[in-house]
């Protein structure tokens, strides 16, 4: 992810990983009903009980929101009854979810993603829920859970960064190090390339073609800095910009070193050979953590920033997509929500989740930092010395436009990688459509 979440203004939709992972095809809307639908509910609904959503299928998030559900029950009396769908369907069926009889509250994406839902009023404010967990969240993580009208509608859980992932062990063997600049990292793959291996691996198949958005944000992000990145994300700017063109001439000296038939494979397959140590890095991000559970391979899991392109940009940007809650615009047990929103804004909810899956990062500026392992520091880290912070293209932009246009466009230009003249063309094509002045 992510991530790392996508929408269309007919029907939106983590970034990220299996998380960002789900894109919002025009057949949304078609899915939705038998996709995803809430626990129950009606005017018979339990006060005792209140409902969650959740996108967390995989068996850790599955297995760590378990544990956060169990220790609000045991906090609080009030049952939690979850309702878990994959993330790729949750992503495609959320609109049509929220117009009909969501459950109270729901996993969801910080920022932009958020801010949608806001301003089509298909989630409530959390205005007085912040009045008791506000002191725990630094300014940035407060706006990021802002709606364009100053409300609250989000509380956060955890971020991860985005980087480029590796095995210790196999650049140890083989002598490479790690690369700082933008030639530096051409020269890694093209070394690691005559040593029989994948320079970096690739898996955007099927419902993962959210994945190469990571590629895509950091070369915009280091040649072109963060201001422009949100400018054109967010319809401002022209995408046959000269400055456009230029992340898809850096991205086209990248592709001959991607692992082959990306566009059939998953990112957990891709993943899997760096782990494997068939593919020697891969752009990621901390998710990736997901895959492992031999703790030797998880200390072996290292990364470094992703490289310098212009020395006006350096690395001063970091994609961390941030995941948290919302709750649903008319919930049936609005009470109970808001007191499980208010435990899950606590820190020691964010320290119950990140001690079972610990492939991320807490937000909470108390949460207990120590049982964090290695990869969990330096991420920490990374993050707090980053001048600008995104949240992953198809959470910084309008979902639509990034599921419907430009995934499409750019996926199909990673087949047969050109001058992207056409590619840039068709998107700026369609932008109009997504964005007014």
């Amino acid at each position: 992810m992510t991530q790392a979440s996508r929408t269309t203004p007919a029907a939106p939709g983590p970034g990220r990983r299996s998380v960002a992972g789900g894109l919002l095809g025009l057949g949304a809307a078609v899915l939705a009903t038998p996709l995803l639908t809430a626990c129950g509910g009606g005017a018979g609904t339990d006060p005792r009980t209140v409902t969650f959503g959740s996108n967390g299928a995989d068996a850790t998030p599955k297995s760590a929101y378990a544990a956060l559900t169990k220790a609000f029950t045991a906090d609080s009396g009030l049952k939690v009854k979850t309702n878990t769908v994959d993330h790729d369907t949750f992503q495609k069926s959320i609109t049509s979810y929220l117009q009909g009889t969501p459950d109270d509250v729901f996993t969801w994406f910080a920022g932009y993603r958020m801010e949608y839902f806001a301003r089509k009023r298909l989630c409530s404010p959390l205005d007085e829920v912040w009045d008791t967990i506000g002191d725990g969240f630094s300014d940035a993580a407060r706006q990021l859970s802002r709606g364009a009208d100053g409300k609250y509608y989000f509380v956060p859980l955890y971020n991860y960064p985005w980087a480029v992932f590796y095995r210790k062990s196999l650049f140890a063997e083989r002598g490479y190090e790690t690369p700082a600049t933008w030639d530096e990292f051409l020269a890694l793959a093209k070394r690691m390339s005559r040593d029989g291996l994948s320079p970096v691996a690739s898996g955007y198949g099927g419902g993962d073609a959210w994945s190469v958005l990571g590629a895509f944000d950091y070369l915009d992000l280091r040649a072109n800095g963060y201001d422009f990145h949100l400018s054109l994300l967010r319809g401002e700017t022209s995408w046959t910009d000269r400055r456009a063109v230029r992340v898809l001439d850096l991205w086209r000296e990248l592709t001959p070193y991607y692992q082959k038939s990306g566009g059939g494979r998953s990112w957990q397959d891709a993943a899997q050979s760096l782990l494997d140590k068939k593919s020697g890095m891969a752009v990621i991000g901390l998710f990736l953590g997901q895959q492992i559970t031999d703790d030797e391979i998880r200390a072996d899991l290292d990364f470094f920033p992703f490289p310098e392109v212009d020395a006006a940009h350096g690395q001063d940007a970091v994609e961390a997509p941030t995941d948290g809650f919302m709750l649903s615009r008319r919930p049936r047990n609005e009470a109970g929500a808001r007191k499980f929103l208010e435990y899950l804004g606590g820190a020691g909810a964010e320290e119950t989740y990140m001690g079972v899956d610990p492939s991320n990062l807490a937000v909470h500026e108390r949460a207990d930092t120590a049982p964090y392992n290695a990869l969990q520091r330096k991420s920490a880290e990374l993050i707090a010395g980053a001048k600008h912070i995104s949240q992953f293209a198809d959470r910084d932009s309008d979902p639509g436009f990034i599921s419907t246009v430009v995934l499409p466009g750019l996926t199909e230009w990673l087949g047969h990688p050109d001058d992207g003249t056409g590619t840039l063309k068709k998107i700026e094509s369609q932008r109009s459509r997504f964005f007014t002045a």
